[in-house]
């Protein structure tokens, strides 16, 4: 059995972000990076999917695209537990068409079981890339994923919707995209740390699967979020009900 997981480069979401003086995009001049959270939730499913499952010999692929620099996410993937890693480089900004093109591809020549994505990214919050993948491949789906279990050639999904859970069968293979609930990324010992600097990493470009990388989006600003107004201190129940009345007027 074998599940493809995919990780993207992000900006460390301690980090408070800077807009280039110019607004033409985020300032990344000596900002931390990090795996994407969501994504290292996919990574730990899979792990924890690949220890319930030993006797199905289960392999974990982690897959990332982006700069020469994303090899640092994916030999952490390695350090939690995935086999080996595929990088598709890439300095282009890449959108979530694009991404979902080449992981398509990728899908093609791995021909993993499953799947597993984070459902967005906290860059750029678009919630795409899972549906996307799942249309372009013809492939079942289950986006935001609090539990996933492995039966019989099925994978059964909880899925967070607006009036509570739902639960689907998926025939395999199928795309999973998981949510904050799923589970709780563990941290990389330093053992596996340095075992996975030995583990394979195959280095590919787009061209390699086919996929041009020219984008049909064009940013026009970047502005930062407007700054939030101090609060106030009331010095009554009285008084702050008259303003909430009289001056928010929201009650």
């Amino acid at each position: 059995m074998k599940i493809l997981v995919a990780v993207k480069r992000v900006i460390d979401y301690n980090v408070k972000v800077r807009v280039k003086p110019d607004n033409s995009d985020v300032d990344l001049t000596n900002v931390k990076m990090a795996m994407n959270p969501f994504c290292e939730i996919a990574v730990e499913e899979a792990v924890r999917l690949k220890e319930k499952h030993k006797d199905a010999a289960v392999e974990i692929v982690a897959v990332s695209l982006g700069p020469k620099e994303a090899q640092e996410q994916i030999r952490t993937a390695l350090a939690l537990g995935a086999d080996r890693g595929i990088l598709v480089q890439s300095d282009e900004a890449l959108t979530s068409l694009t991404v979902a093109k080449i992981l398509k591809a990728i899908v093609d020549e791995e021909k993993p079981d499953l799947v597993i994505l984070g459902k967005q990214s906290i860059d750029t919050d678009n919630n795409q890339t899972g549906q996307m993948l799942a249309a372009l491949a013809g492939l079942p789906q289950g986006t935001f994923a609090s539990k996933v279990e492995l039966t019989d050639g099925k994978v059964a999904v909880t899925r967070e919707v607006d009036g509570g859970l739902e639960t689907v069968a998926l025939q395999l293979p199928a795309i999973v995209t998981t949510d904050l609930r799923l589970n709780e990324p563990r941290y990389a010992s330093l053992p596996n740390i340095m075992k996975a600097k030995r583990k394979p990493l195959d280095t590919k470009s787009p061209a390699d699967y086919g996929v041009e990388v020219e984008s049909t989006i064009k940013t026009l600003k970047v502005e930062p979020p407007t700054e939030r107004q101090a609060g106030i201190k009331v010095a009554s129940v009285e008084e702050l009900v008259d303003k909430l009345k009289n001056e928010a007027k929201v009650i």
